[in-house]
């Protein structure tokens, strides 16, 4: 079982690759509006991710996120669904 902020943490060192030095990232930043990402960077940025935690996120998957937050928690239920 992975824990949020254990993915939390995944998901801010693959952020810190694509999105300009010294930019502020919390749990609560959206990762297009708050972190300026574009559609090939968010596609690049979520394959990175599927690949690091071995799940499949879905377009349904991700309709429901907007924050880093949402998607911690939507790879924690998918990774734990995996798991069980």
């Amino acid at each position: 079982m992975t824990d949020c902020k254990e993915i939390v943490e995944h998901i801010v060192a693959h952020l810190r690759t694509v999105i300009p030095p010294g930019t502020e990232i919390s749990t609560e930043s959206r990762i297009v509006a708050d972190l300026g990402l574009d559609s090939l960077a968010v596609m690049n940025f979520v394959m990175a991710l599927e690949d690091e935690f071995d799940v499949s996120l879905t377009m349904d998957n991700l309709a429901q996120v907007e924050t880093i937050a949402d998607l911690a928690g939507t790879l924690a239920a998918l990774i734990n669904r995996v798991a069980e």
